[in-house]
């Protein structure tokens, strides 16, 4: 469905679109009671109530960075994603001259188990890669492995960076992480000066989806152009992201499809597949392996934490002893912290969770007045793990239900009253 300018509103399996031209999300004016949620989780004012009774809508796509936060905390599920590429997936799968990938991120395996009884942050990941593998994907790979390049390539670009301060043609600090798609957006459109911060590595799915179709076709003695990858993620941002023109480095399309948690879970269910009684499998092994410090990414200061570990050794020439550096993990807000690293000093770094915390930081580096060498930001509060494609927390709906009902008993009381 397009609107009169030709915005996209609904379309499944996109090709050839711009990806800034589509509403990935949006609100049903149909079920919208105007209690204003949205616009009180959204970071960048995208939407609005556009009349008189209330009624909010995604005002311009360019303004809305796909976090989809406004989805997951609406409570009366008036809020829908605007692109879907499961029935392509499932087509494809039955296509026997495709081979379909899987690469599902490292929050994927701590929701995925809601949709089928377990509780909050259960880890389903052998179950998880079982059930790709039931449905009909032929090579299981994991965005972790990924994860575990991003952090050897950023913390590496980091160190850099630190290092060339002073000299004429410095890059400039602070660095900024670049896995998050909604931030990397913002950046983008609000801030496109800074871009120059930001670290020139692709999020892990961007660098997964290539690697798939080169060094994976390689392996797997797979023509690349019979690939389809699926990138499986806790996020609908993640879809904007795989639809950006310049994501075709390995002379394919690096990522055909993207889907979300719920997406999955849908899909396992449709297939008729009893996860809970599926047995622990693990990925391919050529693009499988991964890291404690890959699991860390689905949560606000994992990036940080994972790519400090790696400066430290780097820097200091010693071996980190303890690899949990607690002191950046984040569930909110902004979070500042100090390292200390032998033979070298001290390192000041930021963890931001939530886009509408950023601004103020953003301008302090505007203003040449940032004491930090590295800045983490993930436009979901708590990190990944509480992205616009995870299960939706039926608490959210049942405590407006609460509220409305205590509301309605007190007019009723004030009015017998009267």
């Amino acid at each position: 469905m397009k609107d009169m300018e030709g915005v996209l509103y609904q379309t499944n399996a996109p090709k050839g679109v711009d990806p800034d031209n589509i509403y990935f999300v949006q609100v049903d004016p149909k079920k919208c009671e105007a209690c204003g949620n949205c616009e009180e989780v959204c970071g960048t004012g995208a939407i609005q109530a556009i009349n008189d009774e209330g009624i909010h809508a995604v005002v311009n796509p360019a303004a809305c960075m796909n976090c989809g936060q406004c989805l997951v905390n609406c409570p009366y599920g008036a809020i829908y994603e605007g692109v879907s590429y499961v029935d392509e997936i499932f087509e494809k799968i039955k296509d026997p001259n495709t081979v379909v990938v899987s690469m599902p991120a490292p929050a994927v395996r701590y929701g995925l188990g809601e949709c089928f009884g377990y509780s909050t942050g259960t880890y389903v990941g052998g179950q998880m890669h079982a059930a790709l593998r039931k449905l009909g994907f032929d090579l299981i790979y994991d965005n972790e492995w990924t994860a575990d390049v991003t952090i050897m390539e950023e913390g590496t670009e980091l160190i850099q960076r630190v290092k060339e301060q002073g000299k004429p043609d410095a890059r400039p600090l602070p660095q900024f992480t670049s896995c998050c798609p909604g931030w990397v957006k913002f950046v983008e459109t609000f801030y496109p000066d800074l871009l120059p911060n930001m670290s020139s590595c692709k999020s892990p799915i961007s660098m997964l989806g290539p690697l798939s179709k080169t060094y994976g076709a390689h392996e797997s003695h797979t023509p690349a152009k019979k690939m389809y990858t699926v990138s499986i993620m806790p996020c609908i941002a993640k879809k904007y992201e795989g639809m950006r023109p310049e994501m075709q480095d390995s002379g394919f399309r690096d990522i055909d499809a993207t889907i979300n948690t719920r997406e999955l879970a849908y899909m396992i269910k449709k297939a008729g597949i009893d996860f809970r009684s599926l047995p622990s499998q693990k990925p391919d092994r050529e693009l499988g392996e991964s890291t404690g410090a890959a699991t860390i990414f689905g949560c606000s200061g994992g990036v940080m934490e994972a790519a400090l570990r790696l400066g430290y050794e780097v820097l200091s020439g010693e071996k980190l002893n303890d690899p949990y550096i607690k002191a950046v993990r984040t569930h909110e807000g902004v979070n500042e912290a100090t390292v200390a690293i032998p033979n070298f000093g001290e390192v000041k770094v930021c963890v931001i969770s939530g886009l509408a915390n950023t601004i103020p930081v953003l301008e302090q580096i505007r203003r040449g007045e940032s004491p930090y060498a590295f800045i983490e930001v993930m436009a979901c509060p708590g990190g990944c793990v509480n992205g616009g494609g995870q299960p939706l927390d039926p608490e959210i709906r049942a405590s407006y239900v609460r509220s409305m009902i205590a509301r309605i008993n007190k007019r009723y009381r004030m009015r017998s009253m009267a």
